[in-house]
């Protein structure tokens, strides 16, 4: 069962990435808001809930952040990475500069050797707030999950005016200071075979990572319940065999 993130601080959770992470939700705590509506998503379909989706205010989230920090410092057990996920995407927030700014604020204070993270679908990159934010992360984590047009489509749905083109584009604007992110799987939706782990998916997929020259990739799949009941999980042996290929590119790769 796919399920939101109840708070604006959660966790912490041992991530499967990123180690023992802490989540900051800026997104609405009853409703999705997503510029993608991923056929994989945890948080289930855009349109399932229908909640309030009003952004969380700059000033909560700092307040909450700084409770959740003040807490694991007294028990001693302080968080790897403090990680912006949550209900959607977490660049649509129209004050994510500043809460970024506060965030480094914060970590600075409580956490020091903790690194901040961004999980992003990279729909905001044409805001120059947003850019400037992503480049003063430690982790600035952008996905692409397939070069074709057509399958990024049926995998992601987007909800804005998406083009996988331009959003290479943007990300080799990063000149490396960028974490790819890509969600391999198979299976069924809307009547039609979802597949980017075929070879004119993988060879297009690679050589976008090797222009994009990332400081670092990141390849997974199904771990939790998702929205569309026909996908299947690609299994760790194949994904280690995707992560090869990137490494012969000379690019870090970890799998999840």
């Amino acid at each position: 069962m796919t399920a939101l993130y109840p708070q604006i601080v959660y966790g912490p959770v041992r991530s499967r990435r990123l180690g023992l992470s802490l989540g900051v939700n800026l997104l609405p705590l009853e409703a999705k808001l997503c510029t993608f509506d991923c056929i994989y998503c945890e948080c289930g379909w855009n349109g399932d809930n229908s909640g309030s989706r009003r952004f969380n205010d700059r000033e909560q989230v700092a307040a909450a952040l700084e409770s959740a920090l003040v807490a694991m410092s007294a028990e001693g057990q302080l968080p790897d990475v403090v990680t912006f996920a949550g209900n959607g995407e977490p660049t649509m927030h129209p004050d994510f500069e500043a809460i970024i700014e506060d965030t480094i604020a914060l970590r600075d204070k409580y956490a020091p050797s903790a690194k901040i993270s961004v999980l992003s679908n990279a729909t905001q990159l044409h805001r120059e707030d947003v850019v400037r934010a992503l480049c003063r992360v430690d982790n600035n984590i952008l996905k692409i999950d397939s070069l074709d047009e057509d399958m990024a489509r049926l995998i992601n749905k987007p909800c804005c005016n998406y083009s996988v083109a331009k959003v290479v584009e943007q990300l080799k604007a990063f000149e490396g200071r960028v974490i790819v992110q890509t969600m391999f799987l198979r299976g069924e939706y809307d009547g039609k075979i979802v597949d980017n782990t075929t070879e004119p998916q993988i060879a297009a997929w690679l050589e976008a990572v090797r222009a994009i020259a990332p400081e670092s990739v990141m390849v997974y799949s199904i771990a939790r319940d998702t929205p569309c009941k026909t996908l299947q999980k690609v299994e760790r042996e194949e994904l280690e065999q995707i992560a090869e290929r990137v490494r012969a590119l000379g690019i870090t790769c970890s799998v999840a």
